[in-house]
């Protein structure tokens, strides 16, 4: 069962996806806040990463930024997930070194496509 790591502070948001991934089958960690999203990305070794972008403690960017550099935890696939839907801010999440980018509130269909793209399935 594929592991994800969802690195969200909004309550109802992190409730609602976890249970929703849980019941399509990928087992669900679940990190509050960015500095807590690293250590749990060396700690629990996910398959893949969702990464809210506006986080208390680290952002998003800075969060992924420092999965991305550490060789233990850099070939992680990363999707933002954010409410800013604005072209820059998919080249924001992108240049931070996110490997996808998805929109709030979330699509669960088209974000599991893209769940399954990234872990090659």
């Amino acid at each position: 069962m594929p592991k994800i790591l969802l690195v969200e502070d909004n309550e109802m948001n992190r409730d609602m996806l976890s249970r929703r991934l849980a019941r399509n089958g990928f087992e669900v960690a679940i990190a509050v806040d960015g500095g807590q999203g690293v250590a749990m990305a060396a700690s629990e070794k996910p398959d893949l990463i969702l990464m809210d972008m506006s986080l208390p403690v680290l952002d998003g960017w800075e969060a992924t930024r420092r999965v991305k550099t550490d060789p233990a935890t850099q070939a992680i696939p990363v999707i933002a997930l954010t409410a800013h839907a604005m072209a820059e801010d998919k080249e924001k999440c992108l240049a931070a070194g996110c490997d996808d980018f998805d929109t709030k509130p979330v699509e669960l269909p088209r974000l599991l496509e893209k769940i399954k793209a990234l872990l090659g399935k």
